[in-house]
């Protein structure tokens, strides 16, 4: 009775049709004259994506036929034949606009979404290969690595989402790409997309020039920010904000407001990341001092001291900067001392935020609830590197690497909307956890022979547990009927 995953592929096939992801691509995706349906090739995909992310290879020798997309979409391992795995990817970046125009569609009709307040935020993506092979105009480039991996070329991807985490748009852009060169671009895409309106704009610190900052106050109508500042600013107004009081946000969180040039500052403090950095922050010097002593008592060459102080660096590097060090010229000998004026200086500022925004007149809390509201995008970013897989990239042709994350922000859509479905009805369940829940409902395939030669095939999933069933009713979904038998000869069945 071989045994194949029903649930979770079901669960991915009503997500994808919850987005109406069937009906536009199938409008896209034509049926070609030899009669591939790319769609379903596309489905496949993005289901594998959501559930066992991997390479395609992967899913061609093993995954496809351990689940039941096949007895799912009504087809056969035609869906995983590998030349038509890749050459769906080629199909795909041309509808990418209409993608985004209907999404933001689904997340209305879906959810109720506004998107009068856009998350904007950027990450790195690596790959695996040498840098020497790239060819020149590649997006494949060398530059600031979010992942640690500055050895590997990569592209950078530029992201908006919603508060709630839910997408809107992205770019692919090269590696190298300095991250205040890309939020001019940005403005004027959603404003292509969605049209003029007052949007209030989060970002992070490094993001927007102070040029861009400038046109977005005095377009017409003007662009709302809310962005971070670098805490070298605050060293030039500390002297007035000292002379401000201190105003409650909210519970944990108080404020300081400065008004200059057009613009407000806020200085925010929040008692739990006070508590949260000072922590980080001890750690570091108890490692950082302890492995100090260790090499202080070493005997080995002026290199290699330098070259051990050097990691000993690259692992506390919050620590380090509060630590004087003074070596000998000629030997491996050194002192270190704790440099308590820039102690003192960052324990001041630990927990504490620069914040600038051309909303005057708002709430302070309200401005402090938009800017936590950034840990959307970084969820987001987690989960298209973690759950989804979207790194290292193996692909070795370069038209192939822009679909590829095509496909995983695809099902990135489908994952968050799972999400948004579950936190209504049970909150501390993750889209991940759902997943592997439904996993446990399988299809079985029960080959009888009758006494006249033949064969009766019995197709039956696995009745899900009670608290599947729960939850089953809970996302007011309701599994497929069984599917009818099957009647073949033994001839038929044993060359099948």
């Amino acid at each position: 009775m071989p045994t194949t995953a029903m649930g979770a592929c079901w669960l991915a096939g009503q997500l994808w049709e919850e987005l109406q992801l069937d009906r536009f691509w199938s409008e896209r995706l034509p049926i070609n004259r030899k009669g591939t349906r790319w769609d379903q090739i596309l489905q496949v995909l993005l289901s594998y994506r959501l559930i066992a992310p991997g390479s395609e290879w992967k899913l061609h020798r093993e995954w496809f036929g351990r689940s039941a997309m096949a007895d799912l979409l009504g087809s056969d391992f035609r869906l995983a034949e590998p030349h038509k795995l890749y050459a769906c990817h080629d199909f795909l970046l041309a509808h990418k606009a209409d993608l985004f125009s209907h999404l933001v569609a689904r997340w209305r009709d879906l959810f109720n979404a506004d998107f009068d307040v856009l998350l904007y935020d950027l990450t790195s993506t690596y790959f695996e290969i040498n840098a020497a092979d790239v060819p020149e105009g590649d997006k494949r480039r060398h530059g600031y690595s979010r992942d640690k991996r500055p050895d590997c070329p990569q592209v950078v991807i530029a992201l908006v989402v919603t508060p709630d985490g839910l997408p809107l748009a992205y770019e692919v852009l090269p590696g190298n790409t300095a991250d205040c060169k890309t939020l001019r671009m940005f403005l004027d895409k959603i404003e292509q997309h969605y049209g003029r309106a007052r949007r209030v704009w989060v970002m992070d610190r490094g993001i927007p020039t102070e040029a861009v900052l400038a046109e977005m106050r005095t377009s017409e109508p003007p662009v709302q920010y809310l962005v971070g500042t670098p805490k070298g600013r605050l060293s030039r107004l500390e002297k007035d904000l000292l002379a401000k009081p201190w105003q409650q946000a909210r519970e944990g969180v108080h404020v300081k407001l400065l008004a200059e040039d057009n613009e407000l500052y806020v200085y925010a403090e929040s008692v739990d990341r006070v508590s949260k950095e000072r922590a980080m922050r001890q750690r570091q010097m108890k490692w950082l001092w302890k492995r100090l002593r260790e090499l202080a008592a070493m005997e080995v060459s002026r290199e290699e001291m330098l070259m051990k102080l050097g990691a000993a660096r690259s692992r506390a590097p919050t620590a380090w900067r509060l630590i004087d060090i003074e070596m000998d010229k000629e030997s491996s000998m050194f002192i270190y001392t704790i440099n308590r004026q820039k102690l003192r200086r960052v324990r001041r500022r630990e927990g504490r935020y620069l914040l600038r925004t051309n909303l005057t007149k708002n709430d302070p809390a309200l401005l402090w609830q938009y800017y936590i509201q950034l840990v959307a995008v970084e969820q987001a970013f987690k989960n298209l590197k973690g759950e989804l897989a979207i790194r290292p990239i193996f692909h070795q042709d370069e038209r192939r690497i822009e679909p590829h994350i095509f496909i995983a922000f695809l099902a990135y859509c489908l994952q968050v909307t799972l999400q948004r479905r579950l936190h209504a009805l049970a909150p501390g369940l993750t889209a991940r956890s759902a997943l592997k829940k439904f996993a446990a409902v399988q299809m079985i395939d029960v080959h009888l022979p009758t006494t006249d030669g033949r064969e009766r095939l019995l197709t039956r999933y696995t009745q899900p547990e009670p608290e599947l069933q729960l939850l089953i009713r809970q996302l007011k979904l309701q599994l497929p009927p069984q599917p009818p038998p099957k009647i073949a000869t033994a001839a038929v069945a044993h060359a099948t």
